[in-house]
């Protein structure tokens, strides 16, 4: 709990100010939000850096910027300036970028109950062309309470981890997951310049699954 956090915005979120957890980053030691998005680049132990892109997917949502609940705090945001910032973010990565990782809170594809739901299909259509652009190694989200490892046509491989206090369904035999549970856990990232472990740890404690990314 003493470590550094690095938060992104999710729907509930934006059920009230989400600026507040924003302006929470200046009496917070740990509280590292310096904006709705932002990026922060993590050195390598031996050399070269993990580019690590934290983005808001709320406001990328059309039906959003319509509702009642959440119009009142997504109305003054602009998807096209945050979608150029991460594109070109992403192309502006020096060389001693390693690994590309980008966060955020919707998924673009899913084996949850949001498999065809609106806001999945809304941001896989704003995303999924700019990460495979740029050579996204990995995109983490949450919003479907489960555990998941999402591997489609290209580059990106799709983490979620949402089952932290709450799991629905998940289903199996879907060609594009490499691992699913829909069970109570968390994901754990290793990282060196040429390997990429993550770690699938349910609420006992023990690791149900494992993948290993590599580079040459």
């Amino acid at each position: 709990m003493q470590w550094d956090w690095y938060p992104i915005l999710g729907n509930h979120d934006y059920i009230s100010d989400p600026d507040a957890q924003v302006r929470y980053s200046k009496i917070s030691r740990r509280w590292k939000m310096p904006s709705r998005y932002y990026s922060k680049e993590v050195p390598i132990k031996g050399g070269g850096k993990v580019l690590m892109i934290y983005i808001d997917t709320c406001p990328l949502i059309p039906e959003f910027h319509q509702s009642e609940q959440y119009k009142p705090w997504v109305q003054d945001q602009h998807p096209e300036k945050q979608l150029k910032w991460l594109d070109d973010t992403l192309k502006n990565a020096g060389p001693d970028v390693k690994w590309k990782m980008v966060m955020g809170h919707h998924p673009i594809y899913t084996v949850g109950p949001r498999i065809k739901n609106y806001d999945t299909l809304a941001v896989r259509k704003v995303l999924e062309d700019i990460f495979q652009r740029n050579k996204v190694d990995v995109y983490l989200s949450g919003h479907d309470h489960s555990l998941q490892h999402l591997v489609t046509p290209g580059i990106t491989h799709q983490f979620i981890s949402g089952a932290g206090s709450e799991v629905t369904p998940v289903s199996s035999g879907i060609p594009y997951s490499k691992f699913e549970a829909s069970d109570y856990g968390f994901m754990y990232f290793s990282i060196d310049q040429n390997r990429l472990n993550a770690k699938i740890i349910d609420h006992t404690g023990k690791n149900i699954y494992e993948t290993t990314l590599r580079k040459p």
